[in-house]
């Protein structure tokens, strides 16, 4: 039995028309395609798809050099690549590229889409960042965000709370962690606020006073007085 393609797997990495004449402007877009038109014509040959490239428009160095340009990205302050669809590798490499480039950004929003790592991208200046449906298990995979005052983590796969405390030394004032495994731990709130001492929000509720961890007793019980 063999699974015939279907009618639209030929146009699959034909890209997007380019509108000369318009009125929009940048901060007007919301979550904006940052995605290329398609894998490389090495990569199409190994994955047998070489035909395709009839298809599709090639862009001569120095247009891509151009359209590299235009981006500007190193100025944007506020952005959301939020629902990008990221289903390969090439996809995820463009993604961290221009994830790189984000020197000033302030604000951003990079909501589902099935990030795992991002250790190795720097934010500066970041404040707030949103990074909720996606597939981080660890706080380790995180960017560099030394400015961070606002993380939302919602509905990722955090297991644990090990690597919280790399921002301690950060201003980070409100914090999100709802549907992520960790919530379950035993005394998550205790933990989480005796490992960041400036939190002043955690899930949306403000620091409590029984979150406050009190002085650990249990070593008392062991020691004995010799008078």
């Amino acid at each position: 039995f063999a699974f015939s393609k279907l009618p639209s797997d030929s146009f699959k990495y034909l890209g997007w028309c380019d509108v000369e004449e318009h009125d929009v402007q940048g901060n007007q877009l919301h979550c904006p395609r940052v995605r290329e038109a398609g894998p490389s014509e090495e990569e199409l040959f190994f994955r047998g798809e070489a035909h395709t490239m009839k298809k599709r428009k090639q862009a001569t160095d120095t247009e891509k050099r151009q359209k590299k340009l235009q981006e500007n990205w190193e100025n944007c302050a506020e952005l959301n690549l939020s629902f990008q669809d990221l289903g390969d590798l090439y996809q995820v490499e463009n993604f961290k590229r221009i994830l790189r480039r984000l020197i000033r950004v302030e604000k951003l929003w990079l909501v589902d889409n099935s990030l795992t790592d991002l250790s190795a991208i720097r934010l500066p200046r970041c404040r707030e960042l949103n990074v909720n449906k996606n597939h981080f298990t660890s706080f380790k995979q995180l960017p560099k965000i030394p400015q961070i005052q606002h993380l939302s983590l919602a509905e990722n796969n955090i297991m644990t709370l090990s690597g919280i405390s790399d921002f301690r030394h950060t201003p980070l004032e409100s914090l999100i962690l709802k549907r992520n495994p960790c919530e379950f731990q035993e005394r998550y709130r205790q933990l989480v606020f005796s490992s960041l001492p400036n939190l002043k929000t955690l899930d949306g509720i403000p620091k409590l006073p029984e979150d406050c961890s009190p002085p650990d007793t249990r070593f008392f019980f062991k020691m004995c007085t010799i008078l």
